[in-house]
């Protein structure tokens, strides 16, 4: 097998590869958030519509084990739609999201405006793997370019990703959920405590896309705030070889290990 996700109407199958670092039973963040934004894309739209908005709470641990799906449209109309998903392990709801699409319209405005200017180099001229993931089955799923900073150091950080594997078995892995995927290393780019003294608990994602990425890379351009009281944010923009076309941002837990 070589996919993250086998989807069966709404049962699902859950391969190895969706796991990541901390345990081999428990999912990648990147994982149950991109399988939402799938299940969103394939609710039908009254017009032409991209999506805008995407929310990912993890209600609890993501088990690698079977997962129900859950979706429906809560908002219709003619210029957007709001879906909400639900993933349901045998433990109950584990992870749920929220998905906005906008209607697509040609309007005219001069295209000049539409891509802010890449300032980063292309994935063809970064560091070309992410030591970092040999213990992690999701991230070993990807190809990475690191261009500016580093994942083995502190401080803000810029990385190419591109999703390899399928995540979901014979479906396309749409701009959207290349974007989900990007974002959701945000923390793990741009974290200002080692690693090796510290945990980050990421409960939540948010991507914002003005447009769709192009092509198969994404850029992630993150970097870290923290507070005083043992939490903060994670966040980043998100570039296509284009341009900038997203934002992401995380809330993180922090403790001591």
């Amino acid at each position: 097998m070589d996919w993250v996700f086998k989807v069966d109407g709404d049962k699902v199958e859950t391969s190895s590869y969706a796991a990541g670092p901390w345990d081999a039973t428990m999912q990648h963040g990147a994982a149950p958030s991109s399988l939402m934004v799938y299940a969103a894309e394939r609710l039908p739209t009254a017009v032409p519509m991209r999506i805008a908005r995407i929310t990912s709470e993890l209600m609890k641990p993501v088990p690698v084990a079977p997962l129900t799906i859950k979706a429906q449209v809560v908002r219709e109309g003619r210029k957007l739609q709001l879906c909400a998903i639900s993933l349901l392990a045998e433990s109950g709801e584990v992870a749920r999201g929220m998905v906005l699409k906008l209607r697509r319209a040609d309007l005219g405005y001069d295209a000049d405006i539409v891509h802010p200017k890449l300032d980063l180099p292309l994935p063809g001229e970064g560091q070309a793997r992410i030591t970092i993931g040999k213990n992690n089955p999701f991230l070993n799923g990807l190809s990475t370019a690191v261009v500016r900073g580093s994942f083995e150091r502190t401080g803000p950080a810029a990385c190419w990703f591109r999703a390899d594997r399928p995540i979901v078995e014979g479906a396309a892995t749409s701009p959207a959920m290349r974007a989900v995927v990007a974002g959701d290393f945000c923390n793990g780019a741009s974290t200002l405590l080692p690693f090796q003294g510290w945990t980050f608990l990421n409960a939540d994602l948010t991507i914002s896309l003005a447009r769709d990425p192009v092509g198969e890379w994404v850029l992630l351009d993150a970097e870290t705030w923290l507070g005083p009281d043992g939490s903060g944010i994670a966040f980043g923009k998100l570039a296509d070889t284009q341009g900038y076309c997203g934002r992401a941002i995380q809330s993180i837990l922090i403790d001591k290990r």
